[in-house]
């Protein structure tokens, strides 16, 4: 298995592309220089160009949905839930609450922050339309900035469609 790694641009910062024989398997708020080459592995700067592309046309408010081949690792809950977060449309928002209650169980909402705050595909796998059951920001692991820049960028693209 070849692990490498690509740095993207973007508004909320430079992300780390991290594919495993062609496939995404984590999207990165850090930069490659605080992990270790093993995790993120050899840097190839032309080894995700569908990534590069479809982050490009999401920043742009051209594209609503991504298109790529994923494999994140988790745990059979986190991958539940991360399905769960994949389903939520763009531009809309669901509460920790509501995808608990998806899963079966109201009490579980607790452990779906858990597995939203692991989400190794942040943007993609979109973990910042989770909020809290009052409408409020709470937790994403590249900081509240983000969550909102990220939120308020699907609203304003959600309006001109």
């Amino acid at each position: 298995m070849t692990r490498t790694h690509t740095v993207i641009g973007s508004p909320i910062g430079p992300l780390t592309a991290v594919t495993e024989d062609g496939v995404l398997v984590t999207l990165s708020m850090d930069s490659p220089g605080s992990r270790p080459d093993d995790v993120f592995g050899a840097r190839d700067d032309a080894g995700c160009p569908d990534v590069v592309r479809q982050l490009g046309e999401y920043f742009a408010g051209e594209r609503t949905a991504f298109d790529l081949r994923l494999r994140p690792a988790g745990n059979d809950l986190q991958l539940a839930v991360w399905r769960l977060m994949a389903e939520i449309p763009y531009g809309e928002t669901r509460s920790y609450g509501s995808l608990a209650r998806r899963l079966g169980d109201p009490a579980l909402a607790q452990a779906v922050g858990t597995a939203c705050g692991r989400n190794p595909l942040p943007v993609v796998l979109p973990c910042h339309r989770v909020i809290g059951a009052d409408g409020s920001l709470v937790g994403f692991g590249g900081g509240l900035h983000r969550k909102r820049f990220l939120l308020d960028l699907e609203q304003r693209d959600r309006r001109l469609f």
